[in-house]
């Protein structure tokens, strides 16, 4: 029997820029929350933008309860190393690095994925010492997302001894168990959104040990006419019915026609994404819905609507 997708303690939120992934990442926090999960969201993009769906102040490395049982913060490299130092090294707080952070960013720049391995440690570590029930965390987007959770394992093969062995050994354990961790793809029913997501499930399934959790489509339209009554609106085309309907309501009516029209066919074109989608990906994956809400701006109200969606979708 799958995971249930909430009952996990770690999940990372990815997807192709401009998809929403950082509103649906809030969403799931929230939803958590208002199931009695003590959650955390962590913000890693540095594009995403977890205060204003919540309408709060600007995240920091130190996590801040923003909502009842929902805590924020967002990543910072250099302060989880001084983490990292002090807990695992015991050495003492700095208030600087100084000298230390400069052959840190040396070393960093010339060993791809330790900064990753910085930001995927502090997750792992949330949920090892069981400081919270769920950590969601609003991923880098998906280009990037499969070197992050791919560094503890690259650096593992390269060192096979020590203390930087033990360290990656048990964030593979916490990233590779899928009753714990897994990714939720978001995408759009769209051409482009659609074939990185069924890029990402695959490089997900070879690159990484990490289980793909969900793929959550957002934006969906709605259906907004029956075929019936898609007949009915080819018929009012006429150059008679124009006119009838013109007198009737002494104005042009032409716009409203066209825009009967255009929703007919961006629902149509977007249900053959979503067609693809579906047949795309690996035998089982969990597809959730989320419709589209026809705002400029996502604060609280949306993210809550969306939390509310998501819920639906999931069977709560």
């Amino acid at each position: 029997m799958p995971t249930d997708l909430l009952d996990r303690r770690l999940l990372f939120v990815t997807g192709k820029g401009g998809v929403g992934k950082t509103t649906i990442a809030a969403a799931l926090g929230q939803l958590a929350a208002s199931r009695g999960k003590r959650t955390l969201l962590c913000e890693v993009d540095a594009k995403g933008n977890l205060a204003a769906a919540f309408e709060t102040s600007p995240t920091v490395f130190e996590a801040r309860e923003i909502a009842p049982g929902l805590w924020a913060m967002s990543m910072d490299t250099e302060a989880s190393l001084r983490e990292y130092l002090r807990l695992q090294l015991k050495l003492p707080l700095l208030s600087r690095l100084g000298p230390l952070a400069r052959t840190f960013d040396f070393v960093a720049n010339a060993a791809p994925g330790v900064k990753e391995i910085l930001v995927v440690g502090k997750l792992c570590y949330e949920v090892r010492e069981r400081h919270y029930d769920l950590v969601v965390v609003d991923a880098p987007a998906s280009g990037h997302i499969v070197g992050q959770l791919a560094a503890p394992q690259a650096i593992g093969d390269l060192v096979h001894v020590g203390k930087v062995r033990d360290q990656t050994g048990w964030m593979q354990d916490i990233l590779s168990d899928a009753a714990t961790t897994g990714v939720v793809i978001v995408s759009t029913p769209e051409e482009m959104p659609v074939n990185e997501t069924l890029e990402l499930a695959g490089r997900l399934g070879t690159e990484t040990p990490v289980d793909l959790a969900a793929v959550v489509v957002n934006r969906v339209l709605p259906e907004l006419f029956t075929r019936g009554e898609e007949e009915v609106f080819r018929a009012l085309r006429e150059p008679a019915a124009v006119a009838a309907l013109v007198d009737a309501v002494g104005g042009p009516v032409e716009p409203v026609l066209d825009g009967a029209d255009l929703a007919v066919k961006m629902r149509r074109t977007r249900a053959e994404h979503l067609g693809e989608l579906r047949t795309g990906l690996p035998a089982g994956t969990e597809l959730l819905y989320v419709p589209e809400l026809f705002q400029r701006t996502h604060g609280v109200r949306a993210t809550g609507q969306i939390a509310e969606a998501l819920s639906a979708e999931l069977g709560y």
